[in-house]
């Protein structure tokens, strides 16, 4: 990277050359093992985001081990026990700090003194039922970790609908600029919550129910058919998926409201 800004400073390549470049080189390969895109969150707000399902252990330790050295943090996803105990033991090791969900299966590893700057992005986060609160976990962390502010609510579905409309409430007065909804079985808590605000929904089926469209493939065909407009899906357990579009979502209505003050203080 220093050697790209070196040429572009004494005028060797233009600047789209050198942002070309730039991109080229962020991508770095760890011994065969996996090709890491480093530059991805300066490039696309997105943090480069670990997938420990299928990994062996010891392979997603050396892997978040890496990250931790080139950008400061590591962030982990679809983590079973095992794979949570080796990264515990490389984050001890290295004198890391640690934030682990063991029932969302996502960890977080950040170097002494790294911390995630705020964006003054809101993500209103539901569930329909305590089943679903993996998922909408795996959602909040990496919502809070790309910089918003999480707003939760879990266990508000449609078999109790009047559990819905107090901190349904409470997410619009704070104005947060997307809504998460994960529910299983029938799906049918983001059609309603699509229907009462003016906020954008993305579903996310959960793999709850039983029997004939078993395994979250009712609650996304249902979401898919819903009728209310507004709502965008994801896929079956996508947590990660809904976290990160919600946070794009948010970030982006920031920076717009961000420039909005400014240009009313002028």
């Amino acid at each position: 990277m220093r050697e790209i800004l070196e040429r572009l400073v004494k005028g060797q390549i233009s600047v789209d050359e050198a942002e070309r470049l730039l991109k080229v080189s962020a991508i770095e390969e760890i011994g065969g093992l996996a090709r890491i895109d480093i530059g991805r969150e300066a490039r696309k707000g997105i943090p480069e985001i670990i997938l420990a399902e299928g990994k062996s252990p010891g392979d997603v330790a050396e892997i978040a081990f890496r990250m931790l050295n080139e950008r400061g943090r590591a962030i982990i996803s679809r983590a079973a026990k095992e794979h949570m105990d080796a990264i515990r033991d490389m984050a001890a090791s290295h004198d890391a700090a640690l934030k682990a969900s063991d029932k969302a299966g996502i960890i977080v590893v950040r170097r002494k003194g790294f911390e995630v700057g705020r964006t003054g992005g809101k993500v209103g986060i539901l569930t329909a039922g305590t089943s679903d609160i993996p998922v909408a976990e795996e959602a909040r962390v990496i919502v809070e970790e790309m910089g918003c502010e999480a707003l939760t609510a879990y266990d508000v579905g449609v078999a109790g609908i009047h559990r819905l409309f107090p901190p349904l409430r409470e997410m619009v007065e704070a104005d947060v600029d997307v809504l998460v909804v994960a529910a299983g079985r029938e799906g049918a808590l983001p059609s309603v919550v699509a229907g009462l605000v003016d906020i954008p929904v993305i579903a996310v089926p959960t793999s709850t129910g039983y029997g004939l469209g078993e395994k979250g493939v009712s609650a996304l065909t249902a979401m898919l058919q819903a009728c209310s407009l507004g709502i965008a899906v994801v896929n079956i357990d996508g947590g990660v998926a809904a976290g990160v579009t919600a946070a794009l979502i948010a970030n982006r209505a920031a920076r717009f409201k961000k420039k909005q003050d400014r240009c009313s203080r002028l």
